[in-house]
């Protein structure tokens, strides 16, 4: 199976780039997008042979998740189940026989730190313990955007970052527990090199000179190791201030 997450930073923009030129091109099994900006009602996105699941942030023009999924899931399900959490369509869970998986979008703990705290003492305590229960019934797969670069190889400039949304040691934290729960970063499995990068900013050119963060990723449970075929970032790919990410995985 062949996976992708993107953060399109707006479906209705994206669209307008070329959007659908790599998602008929790469042909996932399952696409998964964060920041969609949109209700299903706003967008025409045709995509004949993936069923469209949809999860829009209360506020409009803000937030949201899609999945675009080839194959029927046996359920499908938005949000934690956490009232605090579920009013801005962060979280879509697709079962299937075999797998669960997951696209999040993770909120950004804002330039001013001022969501900090419910980054580190609510959202990524909440999050990691969902998805170690779905773990217990299936192995998981989620992706997305976890707005923390994990390491300093996962950013350019990491000594002027360090207490900046994106790199606190509280943001970095949340991603190690992730990796103690036993859940692989599926990048790093196949590639320790630096300048590797899925979000640039917008300022300064920073992406023609590749000043990046890879803050989108693909993780699973260790039980999936075995079946991991590749993991890719699709750099060239334009459209949002995020490139898409990939996995193929034998399951």
């Amino acid at each position: 199976m062949k996976l992708v997450s993107w953060n399109v930073n707006g479906i209705r923009a994206c669209l307008k780039k070329d959007f659908m030129t790599f998602f008929d091109h790469i042909d996932a099994d399952l696409f998964c997008i964060q920041e969609t900006k949109a209700h299903s009602s706003q967008v025409e996105i045709i995509t004949p042979n993936h069923l469209q699941f949809w999860n829009s942030a209360e506020k409009k023009g803000y937030s949201g998740t899609l999945i675009l999924a080839k194959n029927q899931p046996i359920n499908s399900i938005n949000g934690l189940g956490i009232e605090k959490h579920d009013t801005e369509g962060r979280v879509i869970t697709l079962e299937y026989e075999t797998f669960y998986l997951v696209t999040v979008y993770t909120p950004n703990s804002k330039r001013d730190l001022s969501r900090l705290g419910y980054r580190e003492n609510e959202w990524d305590i909440d999050f990691l313990t969902y998805v170690k229960e779905l773990e217990k019934i299936k192995p998981v797969i989620f992706c997305g955007d976890l707005n923390v670069a994990h390491k300093e190889i996962d950013l350019k400039n990491p000594k002027s970052n360090e207490r900046n949304a994106g790199f606190t040691n509280e943001e970095r934290t949340g991603f190690d527990n992730i990796v103690s729960s036993k859940f692989i970063d599926t990048f790093r499995k196949f590639n320790q090199e630096g300048d590797n990068y899925t979000w640039w900013s917008y300022m300064r050119g920073s992406r023609a000179r590749n000043i990046g963060w890879r803050i989108d990723y693909f993780c699973i449970s260790s039980l999936l190791e075995n079946k991991l075929i590749s993991a890719d970032i699709h750099e060239n790919i334009l459209g949002s201030d995020h490139c898409p990410v990939s996995i193929e995985i034998d399951i």
